[in-house]
């Protein structure tokens, strides 16, 4: 017996969803394909789906709470491969959101953190030449 799994998607649940979507369009340069203002956004992205989603207010304390004292310590790391550092740093920086801390060099690449306005850090890489391949 399997799961029978179709497809899969990553959901971010805020209490500000119009900021997240307002960010995220930006950042992809892309409107939601799918959207219910304030409640619901979802992009089709290369390899990933993503959805927003504002919790009902019954669920807020599963998705919100999460011991999370401060909206700046968001729970998520969404890793996006690019296909230039410096042109997505540029990006980055003029939506209005730079990266707060310097290129680092790790073993698959190159890559740069930031930070969706939830808190949620961003990790943005390119491939080096010399890294594993994709699999």
């Amino acid at each position: 017996m399997s799961l029978g799994l179709c497809k899969g998607f990553v959901t971010v649940a805020s209490d500000q969803v119009e900021v997240l979507v307002e960010f995220y369009t930006g950042l992809f340069s892309q409107t939601p394909s799918r959207e219910m203002a304030g409640t619901y956004a979802e992009y089709d992205l290369p390899g990933l789906r993503l959805a927003i989603f504002k919790p009902s207010a019954s669920h807020q304390g599963e998705f919100l709470g999460s011991g999370r004292e401060t909206r700046a310590s968001g729970a998520m790391s969404l890793c996006l491969q690019v296909g230039d550092i410096y042109g997505a740093i540029a990006h980055l920086t003029a939506i209005g959101h730079p990266p707060p801390g310097p290129l680092i060099t790790a073993s698959h690449g190159r890559e740069i953190y930031g930070y969706d306005p939830d808190g949620n850090r961003l990790i943005l890489y390119q491939r080096s030449t010399g890294s594993v391949p994709e699999g």
